[in-house]
């Protein structure tokens, strides 16, 4: 098996990647829609309503002599050949102590596998598909569960529905009062509530697989309630009900979202990663979404956070067209302050994206903006002020009330295991919400 390592946001010479030719020539300058057609996970699944992923994003965009990764992670295979994409915060060792740490707050991911630990990257794959189970299950959920016509089949003296001429002659001679009869009844108890409570009892065979669930009890019960007529021998007919008739209708995506997860779970066998030479899998995580979605458990206090994912907090432009959706709008509405989280390297922050916060400055009656970054190295925050005047007229210069700040969040670079890392940044996102905890001070004081 070839096996390389690589990095978000960063460059690459395309040598590097002569060990995997075959992979190579199947994901560069593809666009995740186009990855994800052939069979690639992408979480989130809905990219197309975010400002730092998009669906005609590539992995790989190749720019002469060498390719350019973005802000995607996650493994890749085709056949015998691999691909780990890391954050660009991992360790000398090869340890993505940062990526792990995102999971674990962002998604509540269990501590009790060491996701790294496992030098088989088949199997480290397959650990984060069933550590998304819980998330993608909850998010189905919130529709309620799931409900379609379902024809079954019954044989009493209430007929109801359709008479079932041979089955009746079959189980009814002689007659003994009873008639076969099928009818189609509007139930929980369907086909894809079938291939979820398969999946639940898939994943409760598995060393981890009680406390993996108990991230979703609620929901897990109410589904295992919902489907009286499982059965273990039925999961290949399950399964296979389920690929031909996937969830279509889009008001239902987080159920087909968690429908293909599932059939991805329950259709897995080692020895089956990776069979034939055109065959390409994997699963890719939104670095950027996971940035932004952490940053807000840490400054959740000071700011609202509208969700363009999800359609939440949506503001306006202009009167009654342009909605927007600033990452985060501070609460103080006589201080207010725009913040926008960025997982970019600080030196590729560029002319839209000062454009980006300063109209939603102008637009929420803000002076002060933030750019929130991750950083590998301590840096001292850097202050932009906003120029005034014209070159034309000789009168540049910059203002005094109206500046944008760089604020980064170290990551710890040293860490000799997950625990001490934890330990480190746990200090470092002290230190970074100290400016807030200073400006909300100021704004309260300003107000008095």
């Amino acid at each position: 098996m070839e096996l390389l390592r690589i990095k978000d946001n960063s460059i690459r010479k395309k040598d590097d990647f002569s060990i995997i030719p075959d992979l190579t020539e199947r994901i560069a300058d593809k666009t995740l829609d186009q990855l994800e057609k052939e069979g690639i996970f992408v979480f989130p699944e809905i990219i197309k309503d975010s400002d730092d992923i998009t669906s005609d994003q590539m992995i790989l965009h190749s720019e002469n002599d060498s390719y350019w990764t973005s802000n995607v992670m996650g493994f890749l295979g085709c056949g015998e050949e691999r691909l780990i994409i890391q954050s660009r915060f991992s360790q000398s060792s090869g340890e993505d102590f940062f990526f792990q740490y995102l999971l674990d707050r962002v998604l509540d991911y269990p501590n009790i596998v060491n996701l790294n630990s496992d030098a088989d990257p088949n199997n480290r794959l397959y650990n984060y598909l069933l550590f998304l189970f819980p998330y993608y299950l909850k998010e189905a959920m919130r529709k309620g569960l799931y409900k379609e016509y379902v024809r079954h089949q019954y044989n009493d003296e209430n007929v109801k529905g359709t008479i079932d001429v041979v089955r009746h002659i079959e189980k009814n001679t002689p007659f003994v009062g009873k008639i076969a009869y099928s009818q189609r009844d509007f139930s929980y108890d369907n086909s894809l509530l079938e291939l979820i409570r398969h999946t639940i009892e898939f994943i409760k065979n598995k060393p981890y697989g009680m406390v993996l669930l108990s991230k979703a009890k609620e929901e897990v019960g109410r589904v295992i309630d919902a489907t009286p007529s499982y059965e273990v021998c039925d999961r290949r007919k399950v399964i296979e009900q389920n690929k031909k008739n996937t969830i279509r209708h889009a008001y239902f995506r987080e159920y087909r979202s968690l429908q293909r997860l599932c059939l991805l779970i329950l259709q897995h066998q080692k020895h089956q990663i990776g069979k034939g030479k055109k065959q390409i899998y994997g699963i890719l995580f939104d670095g950027a979404w996971l940035w932004e979605e952490y940053v807000n458990l840490l400054v959740k206090e000071y700011f609202y956070h509208p969700m363009n994912k999800a359609g939440k907090g949506k503001q306006r432009l202009f009167s009654k067209i342009s909605p927007i959706y600033p990452d985060f709008i501070g609460k103080n509405e006589q201080n207010r302050i725009i913040a926008d989280a960025k997982y970019k390297r600080i030196g590729n922050i560029k002319s839209d994206d000062y454009l980006q916060v300063l109209a939603y400055m102008y637009r929420f009656d803000a002076k002060m903006g933030f750019y929130l970054y991750p950083n590998a190295e301590v840096d001292s925050d850097k202050q932009l002020w906003l120029y005034q005047g014209t070159t034309y007229e000789n009168n540049e210069k910059a203002r005094n009330d109206i500046s944008v700040v760089k604020h980064g969040l170290t990551i710890p670079q040293d860490a000799k295991d997950y625990e001490s890392f934890v330990s480190q940044i746990l200090l470092e996102e002290k230190a970074f919400r100290c400016i807030f905890d200073e400006t909300f001070t100021r704004s309260v004081q300003g107000e008095k």
